[in-house]
């Protein structure tokens, strides 16, 4: 049987590499049920795991998953964003990281999968970065759908405490307990930030 539409799907996204494996972790930690699945595993680029839930990377063509996802925390890559019903509500957990940190981090990853990074330069993927950010700005401020919130990857890990209780406020969660607020604190590790702006 299908979940009530009216039972807001939370979601996180941001580019890749913007910490949004980080926020999953901390919604877990605040006790919100996550849509993921194990079918990508933790490894050196994101030893705590990903969070991911596989058929969300098919909703171009088939969103049928949304089925599941009410009242429970999903990632959704940016550029997907679009590609969701408008017919229910989302409450929408929005990365920001700088540009040459992500493109950093990117290329990092793929340096340990032994892959090479793209062709362009960085400024041209420093410009593409922005321009998607942009566009997915203007779409969760658009459609009365998404209520949405920005989060700061760098603010969130040198300030964690501010930005849980900000978090926490958004998801319009009972008034937090002190554990729960210890325990999603004590999830943000400071030395996985390695790539700085």
């Amino acid at each position: 049987m299908n979940e009530p539409k009216s039972e807001p799907v939370v979601i996180v996204t941001g580019p890749p590499r913007s910490g949004t494996s980080l926020m999953m972790r901390l919604l877990e930690r605040a006790g919100l049920p996550l849509l993921i699945d194990e079918t990508r595993p933790a490894d050196a680029s994101n030893p705590r795991g990903y969070f991911e839930f596989a058929p969300v990377r098919a909703s171009a063509r088939d969103t049928q998953w949304l089925n599941h996802a009410g009242g429970r925390g999903v990632k959704v890559i940016d550029r997907l964003l679009g590609k969701l019903p408008l017919d229910r509500p989302y409450r929408v957990i929005v990365m920001n990281r700088p540009a040459e940190e992500v493109i950093a981090s990117q290329n990092r990853m793929l340096a340990r999968l032994g892959e090479e990074s793209g062709r362009l330069p960085a400024s041209r993927l420093k410009a593409i970065l922005e321009l998607q950010t942009n566009e997915m700005r203007q779409l969760l401020s658009r459609e009365a759908c998404f209520d949405w919130i920005p989060i700061s990857y760098p603010r969130l890990v040198q300030n964690p405490r501010k930005e849980c209780l900000r978090i926490l406020d958004f998801l319009n969660s009972e008034p937090a307990t002190d554990a729960t607020v210890e325990g999603m604190v004590a999830a943000v590790d400071a030395s996985l930030y390695r790539e700085r702006a």
